[in-house]
């Protein structure tokens, strides 16, 4: 691996818990990794331990084989050559974006600098912009130069703190595939941190979920989205709810019962005997709801958002149950009227049961 980090824990004195704890992931060379979590779940203190800023209490950091954190050692940030780019993009506003791009280069000589400013200015996609100043350019321009100056040095890792924080909303998904597609052109291995789900499915290759301190999931988004490793990571992630459910093994197949019927799919599903009487909590994505005026089971419309293409609905069962459904907006129904849904469950995923039921996620 090209990055390990293994069992690292952030300590803040005066504080009850850790700020990092007993956090293990893994980035090959290459790939972008991302992590997301809520405020204040520890994902900006892992990012700087990793590029030296914090001093690990616990665990260790290895990078390109060369251990830089450990119990005995903390490798000074100046001394890891890890690339930077922050959520302010700390441009100087005096200086033009070519010589933005060339203050970390005093290294090569004139004609080297020159060169490598134009290079990785290309890569951007700024080739015409070497003479403007920060002041000239737009933020999506600005956060280009600020990911161009971090590039230019070569370093071992690139590290990327909420960079898109400061755009338009429109902006920041596209502007996260733009930047996916400069990383991989350029080769670059990235860790990137943000709290927006849209910006790290559009980024990452693999994608941690944090909160307290501790990494609940390390996986593809699409794993992250279907098979949950825990019931935060299930509520964090998309939109959907929990409803109880009861897993019952019938003959060679095992069944859950919901109040929107039985789930069959029980491929990595745990058995009964998991949980106590076979009762579960059963998580239900918004897309798993599927609306159908000739289902037997009805639900009454009690919130709508319109998203454009979709509503997305929330929906109150006969036997009090609120599950949440992506429907075509074409069908624009009104509040408090009852509709007819089914479940179209691909990943029957299943939890503890909780004596709360609320959603998963509240629709915005």
């Amino acid at each position: 691996m090209f990055l390990d980090i293994s069992q690292l824990g952030v300590h803040y004195a005066g504080r009850t818990k850790p700020a990092v704890d007993d956090v293990s992931f893994s980035l090959q060379a290459g790939e972008i990794g991302v992590l997301i979590g809520p405020s204040g779940c520890g994902k900006t203190t892992l990012l700087r331990a990793v590029a030296g800023l914090e001093r690990a209490n616990t665990g260790s950091i290895t990078l390109a084989q060369d251990v830089v954190s450990s119990s005995n050692l903390h490798v000074p940030a100046e001394s890891r050559r890890i690339g930077m780019v922050f959520q302010d993009y700390a441009l100087f506003p005096h200086l033009d974006a070519a010589h933005n791009v060339a203050f970390g280069l005093t290294h090569l000589t004139p004609a080297q600098r020159d060169q490598r400013v134009s290079e990785v200015l290309e890569l951007v996609g700024l080739g015409n912009v070497h003479k403007r100043f920060p002041h000239e350019l737009s933020g999506g321009q600005q956060q280009r130069v600020a990911l161009a100056r971090a590039l230019a040095p070569q370093p071992r890792l690139l590290l990327l703190d909420e960079p898109f924080s400061n755009l338009d909303v429109d902006l920041r998904e596209r502007l996260a595939h733009e930047v996916r597609g400069i990383l991989k052109a350029a080769g670059a291995t990235a860790l990137f941190v943000t709290h927006d789900q849209l910006e790290a499915f559009a980024i990452g290759d693999r994608i941690g979920v944090m909160h307290q301190g501790k990494l609940h999931q390390w996986d593809e988004a699409y794993a992250l989205y279907h098979r949950p490793a825990t019931r935060f990571v299930a509520d964090f992630i998309g939109h959907g709810v929990f409803t109880p459910a009861h897993i019952e093994q019938r003959g060679d197949d095992v069944v859950v019962h919901t109040a929107l019927g039985d789930l069959t799919d029980m491929l990595e599903c745990p058995l009964p005997g998991a949980y106590a009487g076979g009762l579960c909590d059963v998580l239900l994505r918004a897309d798993d709801i599927v609306h159908d005026d000739n289902a037997p089971v009805k639900a009454q419309i009690v919130r709508k958002a319109f998203r454009g293409s979709e509503f997305l609905y929330t929906l109150k069962l006969q036997t009090g149950e609120t599950v949440l459904a992506h429907v075509p907006s074409h069908h624009n129904h009104a509040l408090g009227e009852w509709i007819g849904i089914r479940a179209e469950v691909d990943h029957v995923v299943t939890f503890p049961r909780e004596a709360d039921m609320a959603p998963a996620t509240t629709p915005a």
